[in-house]
């Protein structure tokens, strides 16, 4: 089974968190490819998919919101995950919104879930604007990603693959839940 893992961020946070999930499907024993969002040329011949972007502003990247638009049907007839990475702090990570256009995102394409994980900040990696944003919106520097709650996400989703092969369908199952924040986990 072929895995597409389609991904924006600015400063390598969010790839990291896709790739974390490519290696977790891989030791169950599927074939994971992980590409930027702008790089993604062919979803045919991939039976599920998973999108992640960074979190800026409370939205997903624009070039991730483009891609789950302009690829909606297609990625409607496969098994489609959403991540987002971004929210920062311990204990009470900020923000605690779902990203904007959420909803939205998830009817075009079908998701079965979406997941939040924490993300990091490191200011050495910002050009002057986002020092500066980050500056007025106090975030605290860190790196908060919960690495354990991304394996398990990644397990969960591996599960529901095999499931859905031994079943012998493409049946997509699953409840869309755009609410689903992983507890210690948040935006990048």
């Amino acid at each position: 089974m072929n895995i597409l893992i389609a991904v924006a961020g600015r400063h390598g946070s969010t790839r990291m968190i896709a790739d974390a999930i490519a290696q977790e499907l891989t030791s169950s024993g599927k074939t994971v490819t992980v590409q930027d969002v702008a790089k993604v040329t062919n979803l045919e011949f991939h039976a599920a998919a998973i999108v992640g972007s960074a979190i800026y502003f409370g939205n997903w990247l624009p070039e991730a919101r483009q891609f789950v638009q302009r690829n909606g049907n297609t990625l409607s007839a496969m098994n489609v995950w959403l991540f987002s990475s971004g929210p920062l702090g311990e204990g009470n990570p900020q923000p605690k919104d779902d990203p904007g256009h959420l909803a939205d995102l998830m009817r075009a394409c079908g998701a079965r879930e979406h997941r939040t994980f924490i993300g990091k900040l490191d200011r050495n990696d910002l050009g002057f604007g986002e020092r500066l944003a980050v500056k007025i919106v106090r975030a605290p520097e860190g790196d908060f990603r919960d690495w354990e709650a991304i394996r398990e996400w990644a397990q969960g989703i591996a599960s529901a693959l095999a499931a859905s092969a031994q079943a012998g369908s493409s049946f997509k199952g699953g409840t869309i839940d755009v609410n689903t924040t992983v507890p210690g986990t948040a935006h990048s």
